[in-house]
């Protein structure tokens, strides 16, 4: 077992210098080498996998936050009252319609008195007014709903039979208002965003698109619409990073496998096999997060091998190779 070790130790000669050319200067690229034998890789359990050309959507940024619902749902009460007032004035004033149109025919057969009559006119034209002046009243907080919060999230909350809210009422569910950039738009074709709180795009959860809002931001002046997003790290009133793809762009790259990616002083990188016994570490300074893994738009090429499995060990035996032996203090 010792003289496997030592074995396995002397198999790797580690080039602590960077290589220096100007396309690794430009790209920040940082690049390591180590070497190790065949036997050797296959014993470790050294994997890597030839990637191929990858096309992902081109984004860009937006801001917006968690809306708070509460005046949403003030103007829902509002309506079911005054819809409920509304029912009762349209009662008395059937009740009333039939009452004088009963009076008109008792005074056509002399059987009321003209004054009577004009009493229960009376009567209808005040139970009219009363009818009409609730739905004007109905009216006008529809209209203010709309102006508000636009049409989607008026149907939802003001009509009294649909559910639609009661997930957002129960905090499974947050409203967010997103607002693009002035010279962005957001395509028609673009129904899901994925947003975070921190700013994070690998921590970014995905929010599903309800509507465009009729005000915006008045620094920005771009447009905004609404979202809503299940996570759960969302609270009422938190500021919104978001991720809005561009329908007509998209960027090429390579997607790497989420084993690939390794970590090390705040910074992340890969392996890439160059030959049979070379492996080379490479710094990824820009990365997405992708179905599959990340998305590498510029550091990596198609056709390169990149290690899936046995990184950490490399970067292992690459920093004990750094550490200077007792003999050499």
């Amino acid at each position: 077992m010792k003289s496997l070790l030592i074995y396995y130790i002397i198999s790797f000669t580690i080039s602590s210098s960077c290589i220096a050319n100007t396309d690794d200067v430009q790209n920040n690229t940082q690049q390591l080498t180590i070497k190790i034998n065949n036997a050797l890789q296959l014993s470790s359990g050294i994997e890597t996998t030839t990637l191929e050309a990858y096309n992902q959507q081109t984004e860009f940024i937006a801001y917006g936050k968690a809306v708070n619902l509460h005046p949403l749902l003030a103007l829902r009460t509002r309506y079911l009252q005054t819809i409920a007032e509304s029912n009762r004035a349209l009662a008395k004033f059937k009740h009333a319609e039939q009452t004088i149109n009963r009076q008109q025919d008792l005074f056509k057969n002399g059987v009321s008195s003209k004054r009577n009559l004009q009493e229960h006119q009376a009567q209808w034209h005040i139970e009219k007014a009363q009818a009409d002046a609730s739905n004007f009243q109905a009216k006008a907080i529809i209209d203010e709903a709309i102006l508000v919060w636009g049409q989607a999230l008026t149907d939802w909350a003001l009509n009294s039979k649909s559910d639609n809210l009661s997930d957002f009422i129960s905090g499974q569910r947050k409203l967010l208002q997103i607002t693009l950039p002035s010279n962005k738009h957001l395509a028609e074709t673009i129904k899901t965003i994925v947003v975070d709180t921190t700013g994070n795009r690998n921590l970014a959860h995905k929010a599903d698109y309800i509507s465009a809002t009729e005000l915006t931001e008045s620094i920005t002046q771009g447009e905004s619409y609404y979202f809503q997003s299940t996570d759960k790290k969302i609270k009422t009133g938190m500021n919104i990073t978001a991720w809005i793809p561009e329908n007509d762009k998209s960027d090429t790259g390579v997607n790497i496998p989420k084993s690939a990616l390794i970590w090390n002083m705040d910074q992340a990188f890969v392996y890439i096999k160059t030959d049979e016994e070379t492996f080379h570490r490479r710094i990824i300074t820009q990365y997405t997060a992708s179905n599959n893994g990340y998305f590498v738009a510029n550091t990596i090429e198609p056709g390169e091998k990149v290690v899936t499995k046995g990184a950490q060990m490399l970067l292992s035996e690459e920093l004990r190779g750094q550490i200077p032996s007792e003999d050499n203090d």
